[in-house]
């Protein structure tokens, strides 16, 4: 079964409200928390816990630095 989340849900796991750290792309949700790139739910000027599908255009790199994070489940659009 697959899991689907809310923007809300999905904005409390922003490194600040809890120990989750998670960003959508293209309606998926993937775990970041790992990632030395996102401490304290921060990478750059992007904050976790949101969609990033807009904001990757200006990124310096491709969608497929999604490919190393974990599928948590799918954004309820």
């Amino acid at each position: 079964m697959e899991q689907y989340y809310t923007k809300a849900q999905l904005a409390r796991r922003n490194g600040q409200d809890r120990a989750e750290i998670w960003v959508a792309y293209k309606g998926m949700i993937y775990d970041v928390t790992a990632s030395r790139l996102w401490i304290k739910g921060m990478h750059y000027e992007h904050w976790a816990g949101q969609d990033l599908t807009e904001e990757l255009m200006d990124a310096p790199h491709t969608e497929e630095v999604f490919s190393k994070f974990d599928v948590i489940g799918k954004l309820r659009l």
